[in-house]
């Protein structure tokens, strides 16, 4: 019997979400440490996923494990990866780590508290029992555990959304608690709604497996192969009503206008490395599974969906860059454009194109990264002035310039300049959805000149200018801040600049995703002139004497 890989992955953070939960109240430290352990173990084994991984093999899916689970209702524990998902699940294994680092004070008690102590312990075990809950939804090929998974995540963002705050702002702390609840309990209803619709659709999934192939079944593999053969054959207005079903909870999860409003305050109110984890680990669940399993159950559904939901793309690019625009507070800034750029994924997976599509999978990967470095860097810079008002804030540049430096190098990236790495996945976004939607690509690059309006914005009025007197004496990053940042910095530029080893993974999974939603990349249109034929035609013949 081979090494469970894709099980053990998932597994050493569960196991490490329990040892660090069970440390004793006094040891703090050793919370710490034990969850940065267990983290870094869960990054061998996402690099251990990527080494063995083989781009050339013909086989959807890699490393699988299938057991019986539930064998009366067909549900079975079976896990794979193709390329998508094998440098998703690396992404967040290379993330947590840093999360853990960034975080490493976040829940230490503060001084004029009335308790003599917060949960640093479960602070940490969360973090990791959210990034063990992401990798098995991403391993996943029965649908039954993708959506329990996909569900049960919730339960500890929820926790970390309301039992952990940046404390920064004029709120007291009674007040900074009712705002995260509010904003705790509200990502909770959103996604849970969402996760209802989307059982409805998984049960009404199963009944046409069984009334049709003689034994429900919710193994993706399965049905794709059964649907490929003829032997399933689902009506078109239930395929379409499975398919919103399925896209509804994606889109809450990703977030996709008008299923958004969750994220801003999420964000806003919790700390700055949850905030990570919120924006580039888990709403890659909803965009992950839009590939994985709108496009691969559903093909007929999903090619008719497309002008809506490209719609809904292009509204999210729009509004969350206007929105981005106006905003005062530095985290829900970074919020807003964190759905703009969600509107960007989304356009590129449903315009069916190849470019657009390796444009989007990579685009995960450079948001994650980008927006880590981003907010990273953002919770640094609040936890020191003790706001996240940009009013607040000027001529940081002077008494930190290393802060300033690795702001401007995120706040670049977010704004997919050349050179750094989620510029060459929004060029192929624009480019795959141009070569289908013309018209929609051109209005989409309006996303782009709003990007580098809010960001650029955003560094001037806090990073440049005359020095703001409580900026006065602000040190510089400190040496595990520059652990944590130094690494995407790099990641950035390299990506940036040779995107080949990533693409070279993910290429494969999107051309078995195109194959199976029955799209091909449009003709070149190429027209000549009358007039250039007829000469062409001309010289022919006069070469040929």
């Amino acid at each position: 019997m081979s090494f469970p890989l894709l099980t053990a992955t998932a597994a050493v953070p569960a196991l490490g979400a329990v040892a660090t939960a069970a440390v004793p109240a006094a040891r703090r430290a050793a919370a710490r440490w034990l969850a940065l352990g267990f983290s870094l173990a869960t990054l061998v084994l996402a690099a251990v996923q990527l080494a063995r991984f083989d781009t050339a093999s013909k086989t959807p899916f890699q490393f699988t494990e299938s057991h019986a689970w539930i064998a009366d209702f067909g549900v079975r524990y079976e896990l794979g990866v193709d390329g998508i998902a094998v440098v998703l699940i690396g992404l967040t294994a290379l993330l947590v780590p840093f999360v853990v680092l960034a975080g490493w004070h976040d829940a230490d008690p503060l001084e004029t508290s009335s308790r003599r102590w917060r949960p640093t312990q479960g602070f940490f075990a969360l973090i990791l029992l959210v990034e063990a809950m992401v990798v098995i939804a991403f391993e996943a090929t029965d649908v039954f555990v993708f959506y329990i998974f996909f569900e049960a995540m919730l339960v500890p963002m929820y926790f970390l959304i309301g039992g952990f705050g940046d404390r920064a702002g004029p709120h007291t702390e009674a007040e900074a608690a009712g705002r995260r609840s509010h904003a705790a309990v509200k990502f909770l209803l959103y996604n849970l709604v969402g996760g209802l619709i989307m059982l409805a659709a998984v049960i009404g999934l199963y009944a046409v497996t069984a009334h049709q192939l003689g034994e429900g079944t919710f193994s993706l593999t399965r049905i794709v192969e059964a649907r490929a053969a003829g032997r399933l054959d689902i009506a078109t207005t239930t395929e379409r009503a499975l398919f919103l079903g399925f896209f509804f909870a994606f889109a809450v999860k990703a977030p996709l206008w008008p299923l958004h409003t969750w994220l801003p305050g999420a964000m806003t109110e919790t700390t700055a490395p949850v905030a990570v984890l919120i924006t580039a680990v888990v709403d890659k669940v909803g965009t992950f599974a839009m590939l994985r399993f709108c496009l691969q159950l559903f093909p007929d559904a999903s090619r008719w969906a497309t002008p809506v939901v490209l719609g809904l793309a292009l509204v999210s690019i729009l509004y969350g860059a206007l929105l981005a625009v106006a905003q005062k507070d530095i985290k829900r800034l970074i919020a807003y454009a964190s759905i703009s750029h969600f509107g960007f994924i989304v356009l590129g997976i449903f315009a069916m194109t190849t470019q657009g599509q390796s444009g989007a999978t990579l685009y995960m990967v450079n948001h994650g990264i980008s927006t880590a470095a981003l907010m990273l860097v953002a919770g640094f810079l609040i936890a020191r002035r003790g706001s996240r008002l940009i009013e607040d804030y000027g001529g940081v540049q002077k008494v930190a310039p290393v802060l300033a430096g690795t702001f401007l190098v995120g706040g670049l990236a977010t704004l997919s300049l050349p050179g750094l790495a989620p510029f060459v996945s929004e060029f192929l976004v624009l480019v795959g959805t141009f070569s289908r939607h013309p018209v929609l690509g051109a209005v989409a690059t309006v996303g782009i000149v709003l990007a580098a309006l809010y960001v650029l914005v955003l560094y001037q009025r806090t990073m440049t200018g005359p020095v703001a007197e409580p900026v006065r004496g602000m040190p510089d990053l400190r040496a595990r801040e520059l652990v944590v940042v130094t690494p995407l910095v790099v990641l950035l530029l390299v990506l940036g600049i040779y995107p080949k080893p990533v693409t070279d993974v993910l290429d494969p999974a999107v051309q078995h995703t195109m194959s199976q939603v029955h799209k091909g990349d449009p003709a070149p249109d190429v027209r000549v002139s009358d007039a250039r034929v007829k000469d062409a035609r001309v010289n022919d013949v006069e070469a040929a004497k």
